[in-house]
C-alpha cells in the first residue's frame, strides 16, 4: 500500500501542474476565464456555477453564460481575492478573484457540506487565474488608454488638418477632396459625400460627392430642392436631424414613414447632421457596399465631432468666399461711387457758386438803390461766373419799337448804347428765336451769310459772342450778352447754362423792381378805393345785420301772439339744462297750459274770435310774469310758462295766480267768457338731460290736471311734488298750531360775567308740535314767512313773552324779543307793543327790541322813527348779530341803539390758534360801544376760556350754552 500511494499525488501534481502551465500561456483575461470555467464544469462538485464579471453599471454578469445572472441580494461587500463569503444558509458562495475589474465565481452547492469538496480541488487554480486575471485586466487596461490615445491623436490631427484647410488657398473642390482624405483616416470612407442645407430657402447642396458604384452622381455646382429627395436616406437625415446607421434594409425598419431609395442599395450607411445652434445645416454621409466590418457606435460620434468641424470649416471657406466677393463688388462700387462723388463736388461747387450768385440777384432785387447800381452790381456777379469784361443788358420798350440798353460795359472802348430801332442784329436774333445763342465769329459769319441776322455797326466784330433772352413767365424783356474779342477766351456750354440761370433770376429782379414800383401805385389807390368800399360795407352790414334780427324774430316767435314759440322755448330750457349741471342749485319750473273747451269756443264764435281770445290769454300771461320768465306758444291754445330761479310753492302759487288772471271776464264778439286754464308743473332735477323730457312731463301733468276736472294746476314730479305737498301741509300745521295755541317762549338768560347775575332774558320761539316734538324756529320759520303767518306767530310770542315777563322779571331784569323787518316797516309797532307792555303790568325798560343789520338798511327813516318812539317810552333796541352783516359804524350813532351783541363766530374763534385778528375786534368793539354808551352783550359763550378771554376784554355780559341754556319760564321759576 505504501509503495503505491505517492503515484496519485504525482499524478495530480502534475496535473495541476499542465493546467498552471496553461493557465499562464493565456494571453488575454477572456482565455483566463474560458479556462477556468471549463476547469469548474469538470469539478461537479455543485448545483450551479458562473464565472461573473461586474459592468460598467455595477452588475454582475456572466462571462459565458446565457442564464441570468444569480441574485446577489445577500452579498453585503466584496471579500478581498482569493477570499471567500458565502451565504447565511451555506448554499451558495463566491470567489473573489480580482479588484481590479471585479470578477467572481459564484456556486450554489446540493448541501452546504460540499462547500469543501467543491472549493479544496480549485484553490491553487482559483489563486493563481486571480493573480493571471490582475496582470491580464492591467494589460489590458493599458492596451485600451493606448488605443484610445492614438485615436485621439489621430482625431486631433484630423481637426487640425480640416481648420488649416478652411484659411488655405485651395480651391473649394480641393479643400473637399482633402476632407474627405482625413476623414478616410478615421474610418472606411471610401464612399463619402458632403451635402450642404439651406433651411431658409429649403434648398440642398451636394458639394462633394465620390461613389465607387454609383454611376449617376449629383453635380456639385447645382442647388436642388429638398422634396425633390423626399423620403431618401438624406431627406430623412435632413429633416430629422439625427444620425442614422445600418444598412439600407436596417434603416427600412428603423425610420418611421417611407423610404425611398436612391442609387444602389448599400451593406452599412452611416449619416450624421451637421448642426449650428439647433438648425440642419448638412450632413455627412460614408457607406459600404460589400460585406465587412460595420460601422459603429464609436464611428457615429466621430463623424459627428468631425462633420461639426467640417460645417465651420464650411462656414469659415463659404464666408471667406463671400467676403471676398463682396470685397470686389464693394471696390467697384466705390470706385465707381468715387467717380459720381468727384463729379457731384463739382457739380455741388458750381451749384454753390450758382445759388450765391443768384441770391445775391435775388437781395438786389429789393435793395434800396437806383438803377443803375442794381446793374453794376448784377454785372459783377455775373463776373464772378463767366468772363464778362464785356457785357451789356438790352431791354424791350414798352412799346416793343424800341431796344433799349440801360447797361452797356465794352472793354474796347466802343461806344455805349442807349437805344435803338428794333432791327434784326444778333441781339433782336436771340429776343426773336426765345434761344440763347453762342457762337465764334465764323459760326456767327453763318448766321449773316444766310440772311438771319443783319449786323449793326457798333465797334470791333467779337471772337466769341454769348447772348441769352430774359423770360418773365412766357414773355421776352429782353436779353443779356457777353463777348470777348480774343480767340483764347471761349464760352462753353457750361457757360451758356450758367448764364441760363442768371439770366432767369435778373428777369425774375428786374420784374420784381419794375412791379414793385407799380404795386407802390397800385396799393394807393388800393387803399383810397377800400376807404370808400370799408363805408359802403359797413352800411350793408347794418343793414344785413337788422334784417337778421327782424328774421330772426319771426322765426323763434309766434306770428299771432307775438310770444316767443316752440323753438324759442326749447333753446331756453337746454340752455338752462346745461346750467344746472354746472350749478345745481339753480332750479327752474316749467308751466305748460292750456285753454279749457278752447275747441267749444272756435266752434261756436269762429277761428278769429279763438284767435282774439288766444291774444288776450297772452296778454294776461305776460302781466303775471317777472322779467326773467317767459311765456311762450305752442301751438293752438297751448302755451308753456318758464320761470327761473324758483322753488316749487312759488312756482305752485304763480300758477294758481295765472289760472285767477286768465279767469276774468273777456269780452270777445259780443259775448263775454270767462276763460279757464288747466296747468301741469315740471320742476328742475339733475335727471332731465334734453328740453323734450321736461316738456313732456310737463305736459304729461297738464293731463292729469284736465282729467281731475280742469281749471286747476298739478306737479308731475313725485319727489318735488311731495315736497311741495309737505310744505303746504307745514303752512296747514303752522295755523292750526296757532290756532291751537302750540307755540310757547323759551328764555335764554342774559348773565352779567363777573358775578354770575342775571340781568335779563331772550325770548326764543319753539313749537310743540303734537307729533314731532319741540321744533326750533330752523324748521318752520321760512314757510311761516312765505305764507304771510309770521306776524301772527310773532305776535302770539310778543304776547306770551310779555305775559310772562311780569313773573319772570317781576324781581328786575328784561325781556329781549327778536322783530323782523316786516314790523320794523309797520307803523303801529310801537302802540301795540306799548299796549301789551301795559295789559300786562310792565313799563318800558322791562322790553328790549333785538334787531339786525339788514333791517336798518330797509326804510331806514321809517325804522328810525319808530325806535326813537320805543326808545321815548323805555324801551331800548339792541343790534343783534353784530359783524355778520354790513358792519357799518354809521348806524351805531345814527339809530337809538342801546346794546351791541357780538356775534358768536368772534367768540368762537377765541378758542383757535392764532386768535390776534378775533381778539382784536372783539377788543375794538367793545371799546367802540364804551365810548358810544352803549353795552356788549357776546352770544355763544360755550368755553370757560370764553368767558374769561371776553372779560378780560371789558366786556360784562354774555349769553351761551356754558352760562346757561334756553328753557320755559317754569325752569328759571324753580
Amino acid at each position: 500500500m505504501s509503495n503505491r500511494t505517492p503515484e496519485p499525488a504525482a499524478e495530480h501534481a502534475a496535473v495541476l501542474l499542465d493546467k498552471l502551465v496553461r493557465l499562464a500561456e493565456c494571453g488575454s483575461s477572456q482565455d483566463i476565464l474560458t479556462l477556468l470555467a471549463a476547469e469548474v464544469r469538470q469539478n461537479g462538485q455543485y448545483a450551479a456555477a458562473r464565472l461573473l464579471v461586474r459592468d460598467d453599471e455595477g452588475r454582475f454578469m456572466p462571462c459565458h453564460d446565457h442564464d441570468p445572472p444569480p441574485a446577489l441580494d445577500w452579498l453585503t461587500a466584496l471579500p478581498d481575492p482569493p477570499g471567500v463569503a458565502a451565504r447565511d444558509d451555506g448554499r451558495e458562495l463566491v470567489v473573489s478573484l480580482s479588484r481590479t475589474r471585479p470578477t467572481l465565481l459564484w456556486a450554489a452547492l446540493r448541501e452546504p457540506a460540499e462547500r469543501a469538496a467543491f472549493l479544496v480541488p480549485l484553490s491553487v487554480l482559483l489563486h493563481a487565474a486571480g493573480r493571471q486575471l490582475e496582470h491580464a485586466y492591467a494589460f489590458e487596461s493599458l492596451q485600451a488608454a493606448l488605443t484610445r490615445q492614438e485615436h485621439s491623436e489621430r482625431l486631433q490631427r484630423a481637426l487640425f488638418d480640416i481648420a488649416d484647410l478652411a484659411g488655405a488657398d485651395l480651391a473649394m473642390s480641393d479643400m473637399l477632396r482633402r476632407i474627405h482624405a482625413i476623414v478616410g483616416t478615421l474610418m472606411y470612407a471610401e464612399n463619402f459625400f458632403i451635402v450642404r442645407h439651406y433651411p431658409e430657402s429649403g434648398w440642398i447642396r451636394f458639394l462633394y460627392y465620390v461613389d465607387a458604384v454609383d454611376d449617376d452622381p449629383p453635380a456639385p455646382d447645382f442647388e436642388i430642392p429638398m422634396r425633390a429627395v423626399e423620403h431618401s436616406l438624406t431627406w430623412h437625415l435632413l429633416h430629422g436631424g439625427r444620425a442614422l446607421m445600418g444598412s439600407s434594409e436596417d434603416l427600412r425598419h428603423k425610420i418611421e414613414g417611407p423610404v425611398k431609395v436612391i442609387g444602389p442599395d448599400s451593406f452599412d450607411w452611416l449619416g450624421v447632421p451637421m448642426l449650428r445652434e439647433g438648425r440642419v445645416e448638412g450632413g455627412l454621409v460614408v457607406q459600404r457596399y460589400e460585406p465587412g466590418t460595420r460601422f459603429t457606435e464609436e464611428d457615429r460620434a466621430v463623424l459627428e465631432f468631425v462633420g461639426s468641424h467640417i460645417l465651420t470649416a464650411l462656414e469659415r471657406r463659404e464666408s471667406k468666399d463671400a467676403l471676398e466677393n463682396r470685397v470686389r463688388v464693394r471696390t467697384a462700387e466705390l470706385a465707381q461711387a468715387n467717380a459720381v462723388l468727384t463729379d457731384e463736388i463739382e457739380e455741388r461747387e458750381r451749384a454753390e457758386k450758382l445759388q450765391a450768385a443768384l441770391f445775391q440777384i435775388a437781395q438786389l432785387a429789393g435793395a434800396d438803390i437806383d438803377q443803375d447800381a442794381f446793374y453794376r452790381r448784377v454785372h459783377a456777379v455775373v463776373g464772378e461766373l463767366v468772363d464778362a469784361r464785356n457785357f451789356f443788358i438790352a431791354l424791350l420798350s414798352e412799346d416793343g419799337a424800341q431796344l433799349e440798353f440801360p447797361y452797356y460795359v465794352d472793354e474796347t472802348g466802343g461806344e455805349a448804347l442807349r437805344t435803338r430801332p428794333l432791327g434784326r442784329g444778333f441781339s433782336e436774333y436771340v429776343i426773336r428765336s426765345r434761344n440763347p445763342l453762342r457762337g465764334t465769329k465764323t459760326e456767327l459769319q453763318g448766321l449773316i451769310d444766310s440772311g438771319e441776322v443783319v449786323p449793326v455797326a457798333n465797334g470791333l466784330p467779337s471772337e466769341h459772342w454769348l447772348g441769352v433772352p430774359l423770360f418773365v413767365g412766357e414773355e421776352v424783356i429782353g436779353l443779356i450778352v457777353v463777348q470777348s474779342y480774343t480767340a483764347d477766351t471761349a464760352y462753353e456750354p457750361a457757360d451758356q447754362e450758367l448764364l441760363g440761370f442768371v439770366a432767369s433770376q435778373i428777369a425774375n429782379s428786374l420784374d420784381r423792381r419794375r412791379q414793385a414800383e407799380l404795386l407802390r401805385r397800385a396799393n394807393a389807390d388800393l387803399e383810397r378805393r377800400v376807404e370808400e368800399r370799408t363805408r359802403e360795407l359797413r352800411e350793408e352790414i347794418r343793414m344785413r345785420e337788422s334784417m337778421q334780427e327782424q328774421l330772426k324774430h319771426q322765426v323763434m316767435h309766434d306770428a299771432l301772439t307775438g310770444l316767443p314759440n316752440r323753438g324759442y322755448l326749447r333753446d331756453r330750457l337746454e340752455r338752462l339744462l346745461a346750467r344746472l349741471k354746472r350749478e345745481p342749485g339753480h332750479r327752474f319750473a316749467l308751466l305748460y297750459l292750456d285753454v279749457d273747451r278752447f275747441k267749444v269756443i272756435n266752434d261756436s264764435l269762429g277761428h278769429l274770435s279763438g284767435d282774439e281770445v288766444l291774444k288776450e290769454v297772452s296778454r294776461r300771461l305776460l302781466v303775471c310774469l317777472r322779467a326773467q320768465d317767459i311765456a311762450a306758444r305752442l301751438s293752438g291754445d297751448e302755451f308753456c310758462i318758464l320761470l327761473e330761479e324758483i322753488d316749487v310753492p312759488t312756482a305752485v302759487r304763480v300758477a294758481e295766480r295765472v289760472i285767477k288772471t286768465v279767469a276774468e271776464p273777456v269780452r270777445v264778439a259780443g259775448k263775454t267768457l270767462e276763460p279757464s286754464i288747466s296747468i301741469g308743473i315740471a320742476v328742475s332735477n339733475a335727471e332731465y338731460h334734453t328740453a323734450d323730457e321736461v316738456l313732456r312731463d310737463a305736459d304729461m301733468a297738464l293731463y292729469r290736471a284736465k282729467e281731475t276736472g280742469r281749471h286747476r294746476v298739478v306737479l308731475f314730479d313725485e319727489c318735488l311734488q311731495k315736497r311741495a305737498v309737505d310744505v303746504l301741509l307745514l303752512e296747514s300745521e303752522l295755523r292750526t298750531a296757532l290756532a291751537e295755541d302750540q307755540f310757547l317762549p323759551y328764555f335764554q338768560p342774559i348773565v352779567r360775567l363777573d358775578s354770575g347775575a342775571v340781568v335779563g332774558y331772550e325770548a326764543l320761539l319753539r313749537w310743540q308740535h303734537p307729533t314731532r316734538g319741540l321744533l326750533g324756529p330752523g324748521e318752520f320759520l321760512s314757510v311761516a314767512e312765505e305764507c304771510g303767518l309770521i306776524e301772527a306767530i310773532d305776535w302770539r310770542m310778543f304776547e306770551l313773552s310779555c305775559k310772562q315777563a311780569a313773573v319772570l322779571c317781576a324781581g328786575g331784569g328784561h325781556i329781549n324779543i327778536n322783530v323782523s323787518a316786516r314790523h320794523l316797516r309797520r307803523p303801529d309797532l310801537h302802540e301795540r307793543l306799548m299796549e301789551l307792555l301795559r295789559a300786562n303790568g310792565l313799563n318800558g325798560s322791562q322790553l328790549m327790541v333785538e334787531v339786525t343789520e339788514g333791517m336798518l338798511l330797509e326804510q331806514p327813516e321809517l325804522v328810525r322813527a319808530t325806535l326813537e318812539k320805543l326808545a321815548a317810552d323805555g324801551v331800548h333796541a339792541a343790534l343783534d348779530d353784530f359783524g355778520t352783516g354790513y358792519s357799518s359804524l354809521s348806524y351805531l350813532h345814527t339809530f337809538p341803539l342801546r346794546v351791541l351783541k357780538l356775534d358768536r363766530s368772534f367768540v368762537t374763534e377765541l378758542d383757535r390758534d392764532g386768535r390776534g385778528n378775533s381778539t382784536a375786534v372783539v377788543t375794538a368793539v367793545v371799546q367802540l360801544a364804551r365810548a358810544l354808551g352803549m353795552e356788549v352783550i357776546a352770544e355763544g359763550i360755550e368755553t370757560e376760556y370764553q368767558r374769561d378771554a371776553i372779560t378780560a376784554m371789558g366786556c360784562w355780559l354774555g349769553q351761551g350754552y356754558l352760562l346757561a341754556r334756553p328753557a320755559p319760564m317754569a325752569h328759571w321759576l324753580k
